[in-house]
């Protein structure tokens, strides 16, 4: 899963998800999904179709799962086996969905076990689909996926891409697993707080030019703001990601905008700030830059042999644009120190008028940069210090989020409207 260390953990951990199977060659990755799910704590009942398995077997998903499958309607624990299926899911998700399960659905059938229990259940429903792209492209298939979306399931894809042996490269190819889980806990964990909500999140490093092949940066990987970014994605929110130079895939549902510079980064905030419900400025920026950025590499030796860097100062995007933030919205700083963490951090938060700021240590063992995990103290307006944990960077994210649920008005009464 790319990005995310798989654990238990929420919105999946203790959830139960109905996967449906049905026949398409996409089905192999069917396992790896199951898989996944199983390993971040969920429950997840597997529902084969007779077409199904002739691509996957059941065992296959019990190995992963360690749990029944189920293939038949019929059973001999009893006919009602939809009810207790489609009753007990937080959520179902159909993956491969074909053409001929996106007609049987949309019409509403009940032939067989999948479509019985999608009858039955009142939990969320996320298709993948998945097929040539001739056939998705085909206006009956539209008119079946367009009243899936009237019903309020969820489409998850399809993605451009190779298809099977000895066919194009269009549109048809099944999402991979990471991302559909990544749907599926958009399905679960939406939050009334976010729901409907822009957030902007900044991520990774800046890179400064000293010549045409190198540059000026640091050795932020962006884990920390694109775990945001997928965290708040989850929750219901509309993300936009503004990205330094990484490695990392874009989260998924995420609009991400990549930059390279710091005067780029300070653009692209400008140009989306006024939007944004939240923003969280978690890049790392570099503070300086060549005066000057050659035309051409430098060499050893000659005039080169000993150069001279001249540096001036890059603009500071969160306090450069803090004219900019719309009204009522929430802000939220880091804060990444070798000294003096918590009075630097503390400054940092008045300075630039965040509502939230978020401090952690360089060159801790195990947090900061280059690391999958992170530990950090949670500093408020309200002068409170709320130290967390050594926990994975997902983990993070979701206290951080958390949070700031805490700060948007009107969260309150969201929540209370959504648990009546």
């Amino acid at each position: 899963m790319t990005g995310t260390v798989l654990e238990p953990r929420r919105p999946w951990k203790g959830r139960r998800v109905v996967l449906g199977v049905t026949g398409g060659i996409a089905a192999y990755k069917s396992v790896q999904l199951a898989r996944n799910l199983t390993r971040l704590g969920a429950e997840v009942d597997v529902v084969l179709t007779r077409s199904a398995q002739e691509f996957a077997t059941p065992l296959s998903f019990e190995g992963v799962t360690g749990r029944d499958v189920f293939t038949s309607l019929w059973s001999v624990e009893g006919a009602a086996r939809h009810i207790r299926l489609g009753g007990e899911a937080d959520a179902v998700v159909v993956a491969p969905a074909t053409a001929d399960f996106l007609a049987r659905a949309a019409q509403g059938r009940s032939d067989d076990l999948l479509t019985t229990t999608l009858l039955a259940t009142r939990a969320p429903v996320v298709v993948c689909p998945a097929m040539n792209d001739r056939m998705w492209a085909h206006p009956a298939v539209q008119a079946n996926a367009a009243r899936l979306a009237e019903l309020g399931y969820q489409q998850a894809g399809p993605a451009a891409g190779p298809l099977a042996a000895g066919e194009s490269d269009g549109a048809g190819r099944m999402l991979e697993p990471w991302q559909i889980v990544e749907w599926v806990g958009r399905a679960l964990g939406s939050d009334p707080a976010f729901r409907g909500r822009t957030v902007l999140i900044t991520a990774g490093p800046t890179r400064e030019a000293l010549d045409p092949v190198r540059f000026l940066g640091n050795r932020s990987t962006g884990r920390m703001g694109y775990a945001l970014a997928q965290a708040a994605w989850r929750r219901g929110a509309r993300v936009r990601l503004v990205s330094g130079p990484s490695s990392l895939a874009a989260p998924e549902g995420v609009e991400r905008i990549q930059v390279e510079t710091a005067r780029e980064m300070l653009e692209a905030v400008r140009s989306q700030l006024e939007e944004a419900h939240v923003s969280i400025f978690a890049a790392a920026v570099a503070d300086y830059r060549p005066r000057e950025a050659r035309d051409r590499k430098m060499k050893r030796g000659g005039d080169d042999a000993e150069p001279t860097l001249e540096l001036t100062a890059n603009p500071d995007v969160a306090a450069d644009t803090r004219g900019r933030r719309a009204e009522g919205s929430i802000t939220v700083g880091f804060a990444l120190e070798t000294e003096d963490l918590l009075e630097h951090a503390r400054a940092k938060l008045e300075a630039k008028g965040f509502d939230l700021l978020v401090a952690n240590p360089a060159g801790e063992a195990d947090a900061g940069f280059e690391s999958e995990t992170n530990r950090v103290t949670l500093l408020s307006r309200e002068g409170e210090a709320e130290e967390l944990p050594l926990q994975s960077k997902d983990a993070v994210a979701e206290a951080v989020l958390d949070r700031v649920a805490e700060l948007l008005p009107g969260a309150s009464d969201a929540a209370g409207a959504a648990q009546s």
